[in-house]
């Protein structure tokens, strides 16, 4: 299995690698500039229509290869075919991506046990991720208790080099219950607290709910922005509050906009 792949915060310099030359790091106030290597792998390049074919799949997952992005994205049910897809040839060791699939995905209704095996046989079938809902009528009630039992529940069902991140529908939320949403993802032993389905009406992401969700964690997690990205400065503004994560269906065009 796959190494955690926690992406830093753009800009930040990773083990191993040489710091980055000037012009990377701007003078005091100037806006950072943001590679598109470096954004890419902050990438889940992302397919969760329920009508995605096995073909689109794999066009996702060439895709994704081609653009170098940290992982796909996919329902449960095509985990199999996208960890089947992660290898560049025959020959390749590493894989060229990871694989995240969706659990509880969008409503976040299922029973937390049928959301633990859900995640367990994703796991089973190759993901290295899982971004699980949470019941979002809990975080309505303010029943935080509740939220990180359910989500303990998946941490303990996954080995623990699995990355696990915790969806939290921030457009339904105030400030203040996504702060005490983050605080009970990270209790529960998620790495990443993460926006948005994509597909609830109430919206997606926003530089709002990124800026809560940031002091929330204060970096200890990981913060994904997903829902509604499509654009090169709509990824620079959820980096810029604080996402070292982005969740995107657009990742070409959105890349495309990054200097190389």
């Amino acid at each position: 299995m796959m190494q955690r792949m926690t992406t830093a915060p753009a800009g930040s310099d990773r083990p191993g690698e040489e710091p980055e030359k000037s012009p990377s790091r701007p003078a005091a106030g100037a806006r950072p500039t943001l590679r598109r290597a470096e954004v890419a792998r902050m990438v889940d390049h992302t397919l969760l229509q329920p009508s995605a074919t096995g073909e689109e799949i794999l066009a996702l997952c060439g895709e994704a290869a081609k653009l170098g992005v940290g992982a796909v994205c996919v329902a449960p049910t095509h985990v199999y075919l996208a960890a089947a897809s992660t290898r560049r040839d025959r020959g390749e060791v590493r894989p060229a991506f990871g694989v995240a699939s969706v659990i509880g995905f969008p409503h976040g209704t299922h029973l937390t046990v049928i959301k633990a095996e859900e995640a367990r046989r994703a796991v089973a079938d190759g993901a290295t991720e899982i971004d699980m809902v949470i019941d979002i009528a809990n975080a309505m009630d303010e029943n935080w208790r509740a939220i990180e039992t359910e989500i303990t529940e998946v941490r303990l069902s996954v080995p623990p080099d699995v990355v696990l991140k915790v969806i939290l529908e921030t457009a339904l939320l105030p400030d203040e219950s996504i702060g005490a949403a983050c605080r009970a993802a990270e209790a529960g032993g998620a790495e990443f607290v993460k926006t948005s389905t994509g597909f609830h009406p109430a919206g997606g992401a926003s530089v709002r709910a990124v800026r809560a969700m940031a002091a929330a964690v204060g970096g200890r997690l990981g913060i994904k922005a997903s829902g509604g990205i499509r654009t090169t400065e709509k990824a620079i503004e959820m980096i810029e509050a604080g996402a070292t994560r982005l969740g995107l269906s657009a990742s070409a065009d959105v890349l495309a906009g990054f200097p190389r």
